[in-house]
């Protein structure tokens, strides 16, 4: 069971920032220092994630390091796989590939690429990545893509041990369904306690077992911060988090978990309500957690989060005593 927070912090991201791999390296060392397992680059419009894990990972001996999440549209997995294999091999090992389908309007209106039957793209598009990043093959010839390595090309990375895992932003019935057959476990955001229980557990468990396949991670991400002043750090939680109510998968799943708006799902205030917050996830059977926007208050409730991140996460990998 892992803690772990995304980068970039922020809501800005690293807009600020005078270089901005240098910045994230820079706070994944205090990251590291206050005791995380992981940390994970969240994909926007600027830098790529892979490559900053990959260099960051290198950077920082012993972290871990993701992407939360890169979405499959519109890169092709041969290209994926190879960035993947990439920061595997960068990183000695430490590497987790996040990935998505992402809201339609993101794909259509930013890359102009048609969202023409996301979960049998997302069904083809797993089976060649997870298939490069075995063995450096593919031979894909699905109704939404083409992926086909030939006899005499090989796209394995020497280095990139062991396989690179592949996690999938999964949230509804079929993609969960999809991610379980297919992939290593899913990580979704903004549900709930009560949606990781009654159903991203069952669903994502079921497909996993029918595929003969290992129990899935299932990395609850959620925004948390520790601060004095909860009232502002909700007030721009609200302002931040707003859009993703109007986006229908994040609305299905706020709904089912019984919430009006996605900052409800915040953990924002003292210490033991972020702990608590944590604890409850893992009871309801997470087994990882990432916890996100945490530079929505000042930068000393930021490095004050990470901090009782780092505790949390030194309590749950400290031996039980002997009975």
């Amino acid at each position: 069971m892992s803690i772990g927070i995304a980068l970039p912090a922020g809501p800005d991201g690293i807009a600020a920032a005078t270089n901005a791999v240098d910045t994230m390296a820079d706070e994944a060392r205090q990251a590291a220092a206050a005791g995380l397992d992981e940390v994970w680059f969240s994909q926007r419009l600027d830098v790529d994630a892979i490559a900053v894990a990959g260099l960051v990972g290198r950077e920082v001996p012993g972290i871990r390091v993701g992407t939360s999440v890169v979405p499959i549209y519109p890169r092709h997995p041969i290209v994926l796989a190879g960035q993947a294999q990439t920061a595997q091999a960068a990183t000695g090992g430490r590497f987790t590939l996040g990935v998505g389908l992402s809201a339609e309007r993101m794909v259509t209106d930013v890359f102009g690429v048609p969202y023409d039957r996301p979960i049998r793209h997302l069904r083809d598009h797993l089976t060649a990545l997870t298939s490069l990043l075995a063995d450096g093959t593919a031979d894909v010839h699905g109704p939404t893509l083409t992926a086909d390595t030939g006899e005499h090309w090989s796209a394995r990375v020497p280095g990139a041990e062991p396989p690179v895992p592949v996690i999938v932003a999964a949230m509804g019935p079929q993609a969960l369904r999809a991610t379980g057959e297919l992939a290593d476990g899913t990580l979704p955001y903004l549900v709930g306690p009560k949606t990781i229980a009654d159903h991203i557990l069952p669903i994502i468990t079921e497909a996993a077992e029918a595929a003969g396949r290992p129990a899935p991670r299932i990395i609850a991400a959620f925004p948390g911060v520790v601060t004095a002043d909860p009232a502002a750090t909700r007030a721009r939680a609200e302002q931040v988090l707003g859009f993703y109510a109007t986006i229908p998968s994040y609305r299905a799943v706020l709904d089912r978990e019984g919430v009006a708006h996605p900052a409800d799902l915040a953990a924002i205030g003292d210490e033991d309500t972020v702990a608590e917050r944590v604890e409850a996830y893992f009871a309801a059977g997470a087994t990882d957690v990432l916890v996100t926007n945490t530079g929505l208050g000042t930068p000393e409730d930021r490095l004050g989060t990470w901090e009782l991140l780092g505790r949390l996460a030194r309590t749950r990998h400290r031996p039980a005593p002997d009975r």
